[in-house]
């Protein structure tokens, strides 16, 4: 049996241009940390392969200490490591990938054509290729293992979307590969186990969120591969998360706010929108009634202003006679929900009439 852990899209050294220096500094240092904790979890498990499937690095500028991160924990890696650059950490001349000395157990592919490695000790073979410019023609195409009587695995950075320009790569060109594991990267939320034909593949997603458009839980895969079949499984790592708050602000938006907040936000990266039909806003006391809650927050004001709901119920127009109609049938209800109900239905035909968004 193999047992390998499965990662991609670190992109260590990110600006993190949203954040102040201080923070984006920190988050890079943080970022280094998760290399750490991802080889102690390697080697924890006793995984025989690590499988890197690009964007390793966010540009060709690491800086140094980074750099000696990477080797330091490479080297202490038990399993051997299998890096295939991406569109991010592509393989140039002079690249770190090319420039610094690795240790003997990392294999870091550096042609834009699948090879393999092969691996008799475990009865394997590891595949792979390098993007060597931004975008990469289809390297799946027309693939087929050479000796499917070894177990194939194949690291590669790519999506399955037809016209991409990051390696597109098709279902049907996966199943006819004859891979038994396909460990991909690029893109950063979590596919969870796949499978097509006889070939397991995924998306781990990124390492580390680094913007809101990388929410909640991020991680990397663990896997068993035998004769039998492979078996994946998500396992977060522990560090900051962004979240996303949606909060009807009503007349008292702090006080919203404290309601719809989880016991314990230190440790991350927040955004929180008000909405809904609201007494007026003041972000800048918001703000500094809730920033030392977060490691970084923003409040979006998206509230509208209130109104009496029944204003217009007497005018001789389309919306006059729609509240008309609902403020006799709300006056006659018998139970406060479906006096709610009602109430709702006026708010949501008020909206769509004055084209606001639906409460």
């Amino acid at each position: 049996m193999i047992k390998f852990l499965h990662a991609a899209d670190f992109h260590l050294d990110a600006p993190f241009a949203s954040l102040s220096r201080e923070a984006a500094v920190r988050r890079r240092q943080e970022q280094r940390e998760a290399v750490r904790r991802l080889v102690t979890a390697c080697n924890e498990a006793d995984c025989d392969l690590m499988l890197l499937a690009g964007d390793l690095l966010d540009s060709d500028g690491a800086w140094q200490e980074t750099i000696d991160c990477l080797v330091e924990q490479f080297g202490a890696c038990r399993a051997q490591i299998f890096l295939a650059p991406g569109n991010h950490d592509r393989f140039l001349p002079g690249c770190p990938y090319d420039a610094v000395q690795w240790p003997d157990n990392v294999h870091i592919f550096t042609k834009n054509r699948l090879e393999a490695v092969a691996l008799p000790e475990l009865g394997c073979a590891v595949w792979g290729a390098a993007f060597t410019q931004m975008d990469c023609l289809p390297l799946l195409e027309d693939f087929t293992v050479q000796d499917p009587e070894l177990l194939n695995l194949m690291v590669l950075h790519g999506e399955v979307r037809p016209n991409s320009a990051y390696n597109p790569i098709s279902e049907a060109q996966i199943a006819a590969s004859g891979l038994d594991y396909l460990a991909l990267g690029h893109v950063h939320q979590c596919s969870g186990p796949l499978r097509a034909g006889k070939t397991t593949y995924g998306w781990p997603g990124c390492l580390m969120g680094r913007g809101f458009d990388e929410c909640g839980d991020k991680g990397y895969f663990l896997g068993e591969l035998d004769r039998s079949g492979c078996t994946v499984r998500f396992v977060p790592l522990p560090g900051r998360r962004y979240e996303i708050f949606h909060v009807r602000a009503g007349d008292d938006a702090a006080a919203a706010i404290e309601a719809a907040l989880p016991p314990d936000t230190a440790a991350n990266i927040c955004r929180i929108y008000l909405e809904g039909e609201a007494e007026p806003v003041d972000e800048r006391a918001l703000y500094r009634a809730f920033a030392p809650r977060f490691f970084g927050l923003t409040i979006c004001d998206r509230t509208v202003p209130k109104v009496d709901l029944w204003a217009a119920a007497g005018e001789d127009t389309l919306k006059g006679l729609f509240l008309k109609d609902l403020k006799e049938r709300y006056d006659r209800a018998e139970d406060e929900e479906t006096r709610r109900c009602i109430a709702l239905a006026a708010r949501s035909g008020l909206a769509a009439m004055e084209g606001r968004e639906g409460l």
